[in-house]
Protein backbone atom coordinates (compact mmCIF):
# COMPACT_ATOMS: atom_id res chain seq x y z
CA UNK A 1 0.00 0.00 0.00
CA UNK A 2 1.91 3.26 -0.53
CA UNK A 3 1.46 6.11 1.53
CA UNK A 4 -0.92 8.27 -0.89
CA UNK A 5 -3.70 5.30 -0.56
CA UNK A 6 -4.14 6.08 3.49
CA UNK A 7 -4.75 2.67 4.95
CA UNK A 8 -5.83 1.88 8.41
CA UNK A 9 -5.29 4.37 11.03
CA UNK A 10 -3.37 3.51 14.35
CA UNK A 11 -3.03 5.32 17.47
CA UNK A 12 0.79 4.95 18.67
CA UNK A 13 0.81 5.55 22.41
CA UNK A 14 4.15 5.91 23.88
CA UNK A 15 6.49 8.25 26.06
CA UNK A 16 9.59 7.76 24.38
CA UNK A 17 9.96 10.58 21.62
CA UNK A 18 12.90 8.24 19.70
CA UNK A 19 10.82 5.24 19.81
CA UNK A 20 7.20 6.92 19.16
CA UNK A 21 9.25 8.06 15.93
CA UNK A 22 10.90 4.97 15.06
CA UNK A 23 7.45 3.31 15.04
CA UNK A 24 5.55 6.17 13.47
CA UNK A 25 8.02 6.51 10.42
CA UNK A 26 7.84 2.57 10.49
CA UNK A 27 4.09 2.54 9.99
CA UNK A 28 3.45 5.47 7.41
CA UNK A 29 6.16 3.47 5.48
CA UNK A 30 3.87 0.29 5.69
CA UNK A 31 1.01 1.98 4.54
CA UNK A 32 -1.04 3.02 8.02
CA UNK A 33 -1.84 6.43 8.71
CA UNK A 34 -0.44 6.64 12.53
CA UNK A 35 -1.18 9.38 15.04
CA UNK A 36 0.94 9.75 18.12
CA UNK A 37 0.62 11.29 21.40
CA UNK A 38 2.84 10.72 24.64
CA UNK A 39 0.75 10.13 27.29
CA UNK A 40 -2.20 7.68 28.89
CA UNK A 41 -4.39 10.95 29.43
CA UNK A 42 -3.63 12.11 25.98
CA UNK A 43 -4.50 8.43 24.81
CA UNK A 44 -7.74 8.09 26.48
CA UNK A 45 -9.05 11.26 25.20
CA UNK A 46 -7.89 10.01 21.13
CA UNK A 47 -10.01 7.28 21.64
CA UNK A 48 -12.75 8.95 23.19
CA UNK A 49 -12.92 11.33 20.52
CA UNK A 50 -11.62 10.21 17.16
CA UNK A 51 -11.79 6.65 15.39
CA UNK A 52 -9.24 4.37 15.03
CA UNK A 53 -8.48 0.96 13.47
CA UNK A 54 -5.82 -0.07 15.97
CA UNK A 55 -3.78 0.75 18.76
CA UNK A 56 0.00 0.19 19.83
CA UNK A 57 -0.33 0.86 23.65
CA UNK A 58 3.50 1.46 25.82
CA UNK A 59 2.54 0.16 29.08
CA UNK A 60 4.75 2.64 31.14
CA UNK A 61 3.74 5.49 30.72
CA UNK A 62 3.87 9.10 33.53
CA UNK A 63 0.59 9.11 35.21
CA UNK A 64 -1.52 6.83 33.40
CA UNK A 65 -0.28 3.82 32.80
CA UNK A 66 -1.09 1.83 29.66
CA UNK A 67 -3.41 -0.76 31.75
CA UNK A 68 -5.53 2.11 33.35
CA UNK A 69 -5.78 3.82 30.08
CA UNK A 70 -6.78 0.25 27.97
CA UNK A 71 -9.33 -0.52 31.34
CA UNK A 72 -10.93 3.28 31.09
CA UNK A 73 -11.32 3.12 27.16
CA UNK A 74 -13.28 -0.65 27.64
CA UNK A 75 -15.48 0.59 30.55
CA UNK A 76 -16.08 3.64 28.18
CA UNK A 77 -17.14 1.34 25.03
CA UNK A 78 -14.15 2.11 23.31
CA UNK A 79 -13.27 -1.74 21.63
CA UNK A 80 -10.22 -1.16 19.76
CA UNK A 81 -7.31 -3.87 18.27
CA UNK A 82 -4.41 -3.18 20.66
CA UNK A 83 -0.47 -4.30 20.83
CA UNK A 84 0.94 -3.47 23.96
CA UNK A 85 4.75 -2.51 24.40
CA UNK A 86 6.28 -2.74 26.90
CA UNK A 87 10.03 -3.10 28.65
CA UNK A 88 8.22 -5.41 31.32
CA UNK A 89 8.12 -9.33 29.65
CA UNK A 90 7.00 -10.90 33.80
CA UNK A 91 4.06 -13.31 32.40
CA UNK A 92 2.07 -11.71 35.50
CA UNK A 93 2.12 -8.31 33.20
CA UNK A 94 1.26 -10.38 29.35
CA UNK A 95 -1.95 -11.94 31.77
CA UNK A 96 -2.59 -8.56 33.30
CA UNK A 97 -2.81 -7.39 29.43
CA UNK A 98 -4.82 -9.53 28.15
CA UNK A 99 -7.14 -9.96 30.60
CA UNK A 100 -7.82 -6.47 30.29
CA UNK A 101 -8.90 -6.95 26.52
CA UNK A 102 -5.44 -6.46 24.57
CA UNK A 103 -4.69 -8.45 21.67
CA UNK A 104 -1.36 -8.90 22.08
CA UNK A 105 1.91 -8.09 24.13
CA UNK A 106 5.32 -7.36 22.44
CA UNK A 107 8.17 -6.71 24.89
CA UNK A 108 10.44 -4.03 23.96
CA UNK A 109 12.94 -4.30 22.22
CA UNK A 110 11.06 -5.21 19.29
CA UNK A 111 11.32 -6.02 15.44
CA UNK A 112 9.41 -3.71 13.38
CA UNK A 113 9.14 -6.14 11.38
CA UNK A 114 7.79 -8.39 14.14
CA UNK A 115 4.89 -5.38 14.83
CA UNK A 116 4.28 -4.93 11.63
CA UNK A 117 3.08 -8.76 11.41
CA UNK A 118 1.55 -8.34 14.56
CA UNK A 119 -0.92 -5.69 13.97
CA UNK A 120 -1.47 -6.93 10.26
CA UNK A 121 -2.86 -10.31 12.28
CA UNK A 122 -4.89 -8.26 14.82
CA UNK A 123 -6.45 -6.15 12.13
CA UNK A 124 -7.32 -9.55 10.04
CA UNK A 125 -9.22 -10.84 12.80
CA UNK A 126 -10.98 -8.00 13.75
CA UNK A 127 -11.89 -7.40 10.19
CA UNK A 128 -15.54 -8.14 10.89
CA UNK A 129 -15.76 -4.82 12.32
CA UNK A 130 -14.83 -3.92 9.06
CA UNK A 131 -18.52 -4.03 7.52
CA UNK A 132 -19.88 -2.06 5.07
CA UNK A 133 -21.13 1.13 5.40
CA UNK A 134 -24.08 2.07 3.73
CA UNK A 135 -27.12 5.08 4.03
CA UNK A 136 -29.91 4.68 1.61
CA UNK A 137 -28.30 3.16 -1.31
CA UNK A 138 -24.71 4.19 -1.09
CA UNK A 139 -22.56 1.64 -0.05
CA UNK A 140 -18.61 1.59 1.49
CA UNK A 141 -16.34 -1.36 1.29
CA UNK A 142 -13.76 -0.61 3.90
CA UNK A 143 -11.80 -3.76 3.00
CA UNK A 144 -11.62 -3.24 -0.79
CA UNK A 145 -12.39 0.55 -0.98
CA UNK A 146 -15.11 0.56 -2.99
CA UNK A 147 -18.08 2.88 -3.13
CA UNK A 148 -21.32 2.65 -4.94
CA UNK A 149 -24.59 4.57 -5.32
CA UNK A 150 -27.47 2.43 -6.38
CA UNK A 151 -25.64 -0.42 -7.22
CA UNK A 152 -22.93 1.43 -9.33
CA UNK A 153 -19.79 1.95 -8.69
CA UNK A 154 -18.37 5.81 -7.81
CA UNK A 155 -14.64 6.25 -8.40
CA UNK A 156 -12.98 8.32 -5.77
CA UNK A 157 -9.49 9.40 -4.90
CA UNK A 158 -7.96 7.82 -1.68
CA UNK A 159 -8.39 11.60 0.30
CA UNK A 160 -12.12 11.55 -1.04
CA UNK A 161 -12.74 8.37 -0.04
CA UNK A 162 -11.35 8.80 3.51
CA UNK A 163 -13.24 11.82 4.16
CA UNK A 164 -16.48 9.37 2.98
CA UNK A 165 -15.65 7.14 5.25
CA UNK A 166 -15.04 9.25 8.09
CA UNK A 167 -18.79 10.81 7.52
CA UNK A 168 -20.40 7.48 7.24
CA UNK A 169 -18.90 6.48 9.97
CA UNK A 170 -20.47 8.93 11.81
CA UNK A 171 -23.25 9.08 10.08
CA UNK A 172 -25.97 11.79 11.98
CA UNK A 173 -23.09 13.74 13.44
CA UNK A 174 -22.05 17.29 12.77
CA UNK A 175 -18.56 17.23 12.05
CA UNK A 176 -16.42 20.69 12.49
CA UNK A 177 -14.03 21.44 9.68
CA UNK A 178 -11.50 21.16 12.14
CA UNK A 179 -11.94 18.16 13.31
CA UNK A 180 -12.07 16.54 9.53
CA UNK A 181 -9.27 18.06 9.01
CA UNK A 182 -7.04 16.10 11.75
CA UNK A 183 -8.89 12.89 10.70
CA UNK A 184 -8.72 12.92 7.16
CA UNK A 185 -5.57 15.57 6.24
CA UNK A 186 -3.65 14.84 9.56
CA UNK A 187 -1.92 18.10 9.17
CA UNK A 188 -2.02 20.94 11.55
CA UNK A 189 -0.42 23.09 8.00
CA UNK A 190 -3.11 22.03 5.62
CA UNK A 191 -5.57 24.78 4.62
CA UNK A 192 -8.88 24.41 6.48
CA UNK A 193 -10.39 25.87 3.16
CA UNK A 194 -9.72 22.76 1.23
CA UNK A 195 -12.20 20.59 3.19
CA UNK A 196 -15.41 22.87 1.44
CA UNK A 197 -13.51 22.17 -2.12
CA UNK A 198 -13.53 18.44 -1.29
CA UNK A 199 -16.51 18.67 -0.02
CA UNK A 200 -17.57 19.50 -3.54
CA UNK A 201 -15.88 17.17 -5.00
CA UNK A 202 -17.65 13.78 -3.08
CA UNK A 203 -21.21 15.57 -3.75
CA UNK A 204 -20.67 15.76 -7.66
CA UNK A 205 -19.38 12.28 -7.80
CA UNK A 206 -22.06 10.82 -5.29
CA UNK A 207 -24.89 12.81 -5.45
CA UNK A 208 -25.25 13.57 -9.54
CA UNK A 209 -27.85 13.09 -11.67
CA UNK A 210 -30.95 14.23 -9.23
CA UNK A 211 -29.53 11.49 -6.42
CA UNK A 212 -31.46 12.67 -3.10
CA UNK A 213 -29.04 14.90 -1.22
CA UNK A 214 -26.58 13.03 1.56
CA UNK A 215 -23.69 15.98 2.61
CA UNK A 216 -25.55 18.63 4.26
CA UNK A 217 -23.87 22.02 5.38
CA UNK A 218 -24.65 22.87 9.00
CA UNK A 219 -23.73 26.87 8.97
CA UNK A 220 -21.22 28.35 10.70
CA UNK A 221 -20.55 24.25 12.29
CA UNK A 222 -19.74 21.96 9.52
CA UNK A 223 -21.00 18.84 7.51
CA UNK A 224 -23.13 16.04 8.09
CA UNK A 225 -23.97 12.94 6.35
CA UNK A 226 -27.54 11.88 6.73
CA UNK A 227 -30.89 11.24 5.15
CA UNK A 228 -33.12 14.17 5.30
CA UNK A 229 -36.89 15.00 3.84
CA UNK A 230 -35.96 16.31 0.15
CA UNK A 231 -37.89 19.58 0.94
CA UNK A 232 -35.66 20.28 3.49
CA UNK A 233 -33.26 23.36 2.91
CA UNK A 234 -29.68 24.27 3.47
CA UNK A 235 -26.51 26.61 3.08
CA UNK A 236 -23.95 25.21 0.31
CA UNK A 237 -20.65 24.65 1.29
Amino acid sequence: MSNDEPGARVLVVEDEPKVAAFVSEALSEFGFRPHSVASGEEGLDELSSNSYDALILDVMLPGMDGFELLKRAKQGGVQVPTILLTARDALDDRVTGLDLGADDYLPKPFELAELMARLRAILRRHSSNLKWLTIGDLTLDPVSRTVTRNHKRVDLTAREFSLLELMMRNRGRTMSRNEIMQVVWDDPHAASNVIPVYINYLRAKIEGSGKPRLIHTVRGIGYVLELRDAHATESQA
